[in-house]
């Protein structure tokens, strides 16, 4: 699942530096650093909940 997210992100924060997304908070290319945190927190968070209910 981790992975997936990467991917997504990934993808996005590439077509956001290619032509920005007009989305809030995106709207210069210089934004695809909230893209690539969004993601790292993300992903943290899900080892963190994958780690706590692992037996």
């Amino acid at each position: 699942m981790t992975k997936f997210i990467f991917l997504i992100l990934l993808m996005l924060s590439a077509v956001q530096i290619i032509k920005p997304l007009g989305w809030p908070g995106l709207k210069k290319r210089g934004d695809f650093w909230k893209l690539a945190l969004a993601g790292l927190m993300i992903t943290v968070l899900s080892i963190g909940l994958i780690a706590l209910f692992e037996k």
